[in-house]
């Protein structure tokens, strides 16, 4: 009944005010033409009772055309009712009443539903955002309703209106936050709300590739962006009078002459007189809880504009700078990708000015001055204006921020690649701060910056790195040290190192000796990185160190592992590897990915934690790739020590328990089908090679598809196959040396498809490691097999010496820990540490000679089975060949 007496004529000031509005554009807008016959006013009734339950997907002509010959049959008798019941109030105050064109009909709309939104937005309602509230008949999504009268318009040929590019960039924004309040937060949304913030986010990323380049231009310049649509809209306007009983105010001024409102209401003055008060007005507001952030970065853009003179463009960029940064406080998400390159371009922009202005440096820790007078180098005693702020903390943030952006963005996309490409400007501005600390000769900064240099290239191939150094060559501010003529990385390499290991800094000193190794590692310079790895001694205090060095050991261990793989040397590679495959956690050690252990559940801040330190994606070392070198190195080590062995006490003396267990797991199969995955041709192989089967082995490896990632595979390949021949043939002899008296060493050459020379070297090398109990009589081109059996004594005695030999080793090292042999990871530089420390080394220098040298390798600690593995030579040795 209510509706009914609405539509017949209410009193109510506001509807009946909007009615006549209607009336009055209804009047302008409409073609003139003969009005149809009158209908019934029941009718009107019932097509009123129908809007409410129509679809929302009518045309706008259809609503338009109907809309406009309802309000033309209603126009007399509602035209009464208005005048008769409001006359009144019209003599008591006057009312402006203005004609709206179609057009601003359709954007006030556009700005009431986004109003209804924005207080969605305040009380976190997504719901009402994307799927609308009420009942089901009256259900309509508020961000739908706005982007059918965006298409709406298109189709009239109109331009997309500036208010909804804004609300779709602030909806990106509003979703971020949203998305990343949820990650943090201890108490979740409710299904219905994160289902329709789920779906917000694919309809928003779906508009914003569709008006892709309205939304830059936007983000760009949003003022110029609405010149031009009032440039477009403006000719087509016509004209519309305006009926005015009473003009309340006259005209308000161009929105040039606007002030902006500062705290209290008071104006702010952009000109460089007022730029210090204000900057320390915006400096008193940061960090508290009202502050909208935003708009402090708007007015410190305002203050740079006008600043005339180096310092205050310099306290200006530090106040600017620290606002990008402090505008995502967010820990778990990163800064806009926008306010990013913003922060990038004003660093450069400082350094530009101090660098071209001796007269002013930027320093940490500077004597008390007045924020709010002028400061010029005539004014200070000795010529300087030292102002207080850093620059390689901005430059540490950009470069962490960089790094966040890369974590939180899905690798396998186009977006991580055009994010990645920032990482050459990045390089720039580090090198430009080089250059910068090395005219000021601050030490402690220009450390920290080399060492960001040094990670941005150590792990790089060569074409990566000339691309990084030629952005530098062509910058106006150069560091000293900067890619040779000749292209050579290393060097450029080793001068970043050599800098850093005279440093004070021991993180540093050591962070750099690790990146060395990596780079010699990742050249295939395997003798040099193991030295230099040996010589630093990092594998007996590592764990002593920072988690995030810890995690550059591991890597550097890992590549070092390749490198001797990709050389041919495969005892070497299976040690390095051996430790690291051990702990069944590759991916965690190497900052790849979080490991979930079957008992142990992560507390919210330990994944948090555990997901900042992970690496970007496109510095991954490939973990399919290195558990095939590891297993192939293991499978060439195993092999023949299972031929070899005839007693079960020694079967169980197992060099690679992860091969070993794949391999039983392997016998124990029924039955084996082709293999599909890298373990499988592994397996496969492995069966093949203890056969005999040396071809079939060969075939199965090289087929292996990842091989193909690694740098020259064709060469890889071959050194494979070269090997699996040699072992084969190892091989063979163990397994059938008892069942033979001599063994033609051409038949061996042929079976095996070698040089007679390679199979005489091997068997020789074998018989004089003891190996082979045999003799070689090369007149007649044999190998004489010498049987020797232990007896039961014999066999029990060498088990025990085995056992006295673990134990000593044990007790060594609990002795050592006892007397503290290990120094500190950061107390290597300094030398000897007094008397103490002597008497310990000739106390272990006694023991290997009473040992007679029986124990080499390392003295315990993380790397010992990794420096026995690689061959060094410790104290004991050293003296005994003296």
């Amino acid at each position: 009944m209510s509706r009914f007496f609405r539509q017949a004529g209410d009193s109510d000031s506001d509807s009946s005010s909007s009615e006549e509005e209607e009336l009055l554009s209804s009047d302008d807008e409409a073609p003139k033409q003969a009005a149809p016959a009158a209908k019934p006013a029941m009718s009107r009734f019932l097509k009123t009772a129908g809007d409410s339950s129509s679809s929302d997907d009518d045309s706008s002509e259809d609503e338009s055309e109907m809309s406009d010959e309802d309000e033309q049959e209603a126009k007399p008798r509602i035209g009464r009712f208005i005048h008769g019941a409001s006359s009144d109030d019209e003599s008591d105050e006057d009312v402006k009443r203005v004609v709206k064109s179609a057009r601003d009909k359709r954007l006030d709309e556009m700005e009431s539903t986004g109003k209804v939104m924005d207080n969605a937005l305040k009380i976190n309602d997504w719901v009402a955002i994307s799927t609308g509230r009420g009942t089901h008949a009256v259900r309509r999504a508020e961000f739908d309703k706005l982007v059918r009268m965006v298409q709406r318009q298109q189709n009239m040929s109109e331009p997309v209106p500036p208010f909804f590019i804004r609300t779709l960039a602030g909806l990106e924004n509003s979703l971020t936050a949203a998305v990343a309040k949820d990650k943090d937060s201890k108490k979740k949304m409710n299904a219905s709300n994160a289902r329709a913030l789920t779906a917000m986010k694919q309809k928003v990323k779906k508009l914003s590739k569709e008006y892709e380049r309205e939304l830059k231009r936007f983000q760009e310049d949003p003022e110029a962006f609405e010149r031009e649509y009032q440039a477009v809209v403006a000719p087509e306007a016509a004209p519309a009078p305006a009926k005015v009983k009473k003009v309340k105010k006259a005209e308000e001024d161009d929105d040039e002459e606007f002030t902006t409102v500062g705290k209290g209401g008071k104006g702010i003055q952009f000109t460089p007189e007022n730029i210090f008060k204000n900057l320390q007005v915006v400096q008193e507001n940061r960090g508290k809880k009202n502050t909208d952030r935003h708009e402090q970065i708007r007015i410190l853009e305002k203050l740079l504009e006008v600043s005339v003179t180096p310092y205050q463009q310099i306290r200006v960029l530090l106040a600017l700078i620290a606002a990008r940064f402090d505008y995502n406080s967010s820990v778990a998400t990163h800064m806009p990708i926008e306010l990013w390159i913003a922060a990038q371009k004003e660093v450069d922009q400082l350094i530009a000015i101090v660098a071209n202005e001796p007269g002013y440096s930027i320093q940490e820790i500077t004597e008390d001055y007045d924020d709010l007078v002028e400061r010029s180098p005539e004014t200070e005693k000795d010529g300087i204006v030292r102002i207080r702020g850093s620059v390689i903390s901005f430059v540490d943030r950009l470069d962490d921020e960089f790094t966040k952006s890369l974590q939180n963005i899905d690798p396998h996309g186009t977006e991580y690649i055009d994010r990645l490409k920032d990482e050459k400007v990045l390089y720039n501005t580090i090198c430009r701060a080089q250059a910068l600390y090395e005219k000021t000769k601050q030490e402690d900064p220009l450390g920290r910056v080399i060492m960001r240099r040094l990670e941005h290239i150590y792990s790089k191939p060569d074409p990566v790195v000339l691309a990084l150094e030629a952005s530098v060559a062509t910058s106006d501010i150069k560091p000293s040290v900067v890619l040779s003529a000749d292209g050579q990385t290393s060097t450029l390499i080793h001068s970043l190192c050599v800098y850093l290991y005279k440093s004070g800094n021991s993180l540093l000193r050591t962070r750099a000796m690790l990146c060395h190794i990596y780079h010699y590692a990742l050249h295939n310079d395997f003798h040099t990185a193991r030295d230099m790895l040996l010589m630093s001694h990092l594998q007996e205090s590592i764990h002593n160190a920072d988690v995030a060095t810890q995690i550059l050991y591991n890597r550097t261990v890992v590549q070092l592992g390749l490198s001797a793989f990709r050389c041919g040397l495969i005892k070497e590679a299976q040690a390095t590897l051996q430790d690291i495959f051990a702990t069944q956690r590759v991916k965690e050690l190497l900052a790849q990915g979080v490991h979930q252990q079957r008992y142990q559940v992560l507390t919210p801040e330990q994944e948090k934690a555990e997901r900042q330190r992970q690496l970007p994606f496109h510095m991954h070392i490939n973990t399919e790739l290195l558990e095939a070198a590891f297993l192939v190195s293991s499978m060439l080590v195993e092999i023949p020590l299972l031929a070899s062995i005839d007693s079960e006490e020694q079967r169980r003396k197992v060099i690679s328990k992860p091969f070993r267990r794949l391999l039983d797991f392997a016998d124990r199969q029924v039955f084996t089908g082709p293999p599909e995955s890298t373990r499988d041709h592994i397996m496969q192989a492995s069966k093949a090679l203890q056969n005999g089967e040396w071809e079939k082995c060969r075939d199965l490896i090289q087929s292996i598809k990842i091989w193909s990632l690694m740098p020259e595979c064709a060469a890889v390949k071959e050194m494979l196959a070269k090997r699996i021949q040699e072992e084969g043939l190892r091989t063979y002899l163990f397994t059938y040396a008892p069942h033979y008296s001599t063994l033609s060493l051409a038949l061996l050459a042929r079976t095996f498809s070698l040089s007679l020379r390679a199979v005489t070297s091997l068997v020789s090398k074998m018989i004089w490691t003891e190996e082979l109990a045999a003799a070689l009589d090369q007149s007649a081109g044999v190998v004489v097999f010498n049987r020797v059996e232990f007896t039961r004594t014999q066999q029990l005695a060498q088990t025990l010496a085995d056992k006295v030999n673990a134990l000593v080793e044990q007790n060594e090292k609990a002795l050592d820990q006892k007397l503290g042999v290990s120094s500190g990871w950061n107390d290597r530089a300094e030398g000897g540490k007094g008397d103490k420390r002597g008497e310990q080394t000739q106390e272990r220098n006694r023991r290997g000679e009473r040992r007679g040298g029986a124990r080499g390798g390392a003295r315990g600690g993380r790397g010992a089975r990794f420096a026995q593995g690689l061959g060094s030579q410790m104290a004991g040795n050293t003296q005994r060949n003296r």
